[in-house]
């Protein structure tokens, strides 16, 4: 995989830091928000489907509320984040409206990922919101978080939101050069690593911690990175405060760190995630079309396949997928319950609304959604 990769448009997930948004941690840089979307403006124009993950409530948060230190303890980090969160959508929203573009506003936590209807759930509006030509504007719920489910960092939740979009790239903007093999702010003879394997574990040496206002260094840069290669993404660590830069790396510019998954990982990702974690909880009957299409040609599963359903399955729990001897030929996460699935059985997709009321999707389960049984 080489930078030349990604001079096509993909699907890109851009995470802003706190350091580049901000003016030295004193609140928002409506400049610099200006500088961000006027790129992703042209991104857009060139074909690509971008998703934002932005930092910057927190910091927004402690300008409006007079406060020069980044608090300690979470309520203060909560209330601060309620309050510049505001001021970060409104900045955001504006930018972007000055090009005609819409933008939406989306809180995660790390339970909403984890659990497999959410899960299903916030895939289905990003991809609707991505088909609309929207821009997502993702951040952390840090209102509501928990220590036990906070994400901890921007740059771990980008990681999670390249496996809920299917992402190409994760791009990470942060206020320093690249990943070097030791910190250049007291090693002049540092090299920056232009390229490597994500899981290359000589890395692990050369990554430094963050600074007072962000809670991801270089640490954190490199977790998220293997976590995007789990579902076959790359990452690219940017020097966000550079012009332009967002538009150099669409041409294939020779900057910043990029880490790449391996092949094992970009060919293994998704099966291991469905087969080795996940339990079955029902089982779907096919005809033998069906089972033909998801053979051969590696489309998704649609309920005018299915001839029987069995079990109590509830949406976004995994469901094996049966030829009509009884062989299991794939499973995956299921789009609708069972109850719903009995219903819509046998039937073309365009007759889901009618039978239930509402479609969520056309598919009873996606292609992405779906590993093939060896």
């Amino acid at each position: 995989m080489q930078r030349q990769k990604f001079t096509q448009a993909g699907t890109w997930v851009i995470k802003l830091g706190s350091a580049i948004l901000t003016n030295d941690g004193q609140g928002l840089s409506a400049e610099a928000i200006r500088g961000w979307v006027e790129q992703i403006v042209l991104l857009r124009q060139r074909g690509y489907r971008i998703v934002l993950v932005s930092s910057g409530a927190v910091a927004e948060g402690m300008q409006r509320l007079g406060w020069a230190e980044r608090p300690h303890a979470l309520r203060d980090l909560q209330a601060a984040a309620a309050v510049g969160q505001m001021g970060l959508v409104q900045a955001y929203e504006s930018a972007f409206m000055t090009h005609g573009i819409r933008t939406a506003q989306i809180l995660l936590t790390h339970d909403d990922l984890s659990d497999r209807r959410r899960y299903l759930n916030a895939r289905s509006t990003l991809h609707a919101l991505l088909d609309l030509n929207v821009i997502p504007i993702i951040n952390e719920n840090d209102t509501v978080a928990i220590d036990e489910i906070r994400f901890g960092d921007n740059d771990t939740l980008g990681a999670l939101v390249v496996n809920l979009v299917e992402a190409d790239l994760l791009v990470i903007l942060t206020d320093q050069a690249a990943l070097f093999d030791a910190d250049p702010r007291i090693n002049a003879q540092a090299q920056r690593i232009a390229q490597a394997p994500a899981d290359d574990e000589q890395l692990d040496a050369m990554v430094s911690e963050g600074g007072k206002l962000g809670r991801g260094g270089m640490i954190t840069k490199l977790r998220a990175a293997r976590l995007a290669a789990r579902s076959a993404g790359a990452t690219w660590i940017l020097p966000g405060r550079r012009e332009s830069v967002l538009l150099e790396a669409a041409a294939g510019a020779d900057i910043g760190t990029l880490l790449t998954p391996s092949e094992e990982q970009r060919l293994a990702a998704r099966k291991r995630w469905l087969a080795g974690h996940l339990q079955l909880a029902g089982k779907l009957w096919l005809d033998e079309g069906a089972v033909r299409v998801l053979k051969e040609s590696g489309k998704s599963l649609l309920a005018v396949g299915v001839r029987k359903v069995e079990g109590a399955f509830e949406r976004g729990e995994v469901v094996a997928c049966l030829d009509p001897n009884g062989q299991e030929v794939a499973r995956g996460l299921v789009n609708y319950d069972a109850d719903e699935a009995r219903k819509i059985a046998g039937q073309p997709s365009v007759q889901i609304e009618a039978l239930l009321g509402y479609i969520d999707e056309e598919e009873l389960i996606h292609r992405n959604n779906m590993i093939l049984s060896r």
